[in-house]
């Protein structure tokens, strides 16, 4: 797979504050990638940077092969961006708006009005085609904003908060078109504060605290380096009374309760048939065998911790 997101040492400093500190990304064709921080850690200001928007203090980016600040016009224009601010001019309606900024992209016409309808399809925005943009809700108006990054479909999308101030059904439809977009000819990067969302979406997880790249990889690498093994539980269909003295050795039990085991183990697929065939030889009939579920958010918080939020950054 190409690389289309790759940066080196990437720093920004606003006059002593230094914002974004080091940062060091590679995202593939094909891959969504969560940035994940607490407010004030960076996550904006680095999409500025790979958006061509913010010139870095030091280091390098490169977006869809392009230098970020030498070929700053290009990336513009290989980039999909949603950032916080929508700027809508809200005095327009959808069709005018999204048709200005299709031409500035060089779009054909009649291609342009076609991409325009079938996105405004997908994400239920059709009807309201001929209501001016201050009459949107919240929500209209970040599907909207949506809409206007995939327009000239770029190969790089930088998607900041992409499903806030929706309602759960159009955050829905949004994550669902997020992942149909993702495809071997384009990388995404999604900046949320919605764990669950992320877990959902990203094959990677970077987490920035304090302007760095703290630790990346996928959820389940994430869990394995800083939650330890796995940890099952065995529900059973009458009361223990004892039977702990039959289970195999090496499994490690980190709870109980009067018809249930929790242990944690580094290799599930041999100890777990061990454990049911020392429970069957025992005559205590099991229920469910099932891993615990840990959340990214454990993750998150072992990482930064729970310290109250700065600014956005």
């Amino acid at each position: 797979m190409d690389t289309l997101i790759e940066t080196h040492a990437l720093g920004k400093r606003f006059g002593q504050v230094v914002a974004v500190d080091g940062v060091d990304l590679e995202v593939r064709a094909g891959q969504v990638l969560a940035l994940l921080g607490p407010n004030g850690a960076g996550k904006t200001t680095t999409i500025r940077m790979l958006a061509s928007i913010l010139r870095p203090s030091r280091g390098w980016a490169r977006v869809a092969g392009l230098d970020v600040v030498q070929d700053a016009v290009q990336v513009r224009r290989s980039v999909g961006l949603l950032t916080e601010h929508h700027g809508l001019y809200t005095r327009m309606k959808a069709l005018e708006y999204l048709t200005f900024f299709g031409r500035t992209y060089g779009i054909p016409e009649p291609e342009l009005k076609q991409r325009i309808l079938t996105l405004l399809e997908r994400f239920d925005l059709a009807e309201a085609v001929d209501m001016r943009l201050g009459q949107y809700s919240r929500g209209m108006r970040q599907k909207l904003a949506l809409v206007r990054a995939l327009l000239h479909d770029p190969p790089v999308l930088l998607l900041d908060e992409p499903t806030s101030a929706m309602d759960p059904a159009s955050a829905r439809k949004v994550r669902e078109s997020i992942l149909q977009l993702r495809h071997v000819r384009r990388a995404i990067v999604v900046c949320t504060h919605n764990l669950t969302e992320a877990e959902f979406l990203a094959d990677r997880i970077a987490i920035i605290h304090q302007g760095r790249i703290v630790v990346q990889g996928s959820v389940s690498e994430l869990k394995q380096r800083l939650l330890g093994d796995p940890i099952m539980e065995v529900r059973l269909a009458r009361p223990l009374d004892g039977a702990l003295s039959c289970l195999p050795e090496g499994i490690e039990v980190v709870a109980t309760g009067a018809d249930w085991v929790r242990y944690r183990t580094a290799s599930p697929e041999r100890d777990n048939p061990l454990l049911v065939e020392a429970l069957a030889r025992a005559r205590v009939p099991v229920v469910t065998l099932s891993e615990v579920g840990r959340s990214l958010e454990e993750v998150y918080l072992r990482v930064v911790g729970e310290q109250p939020e700065g600014e956005h950054g």
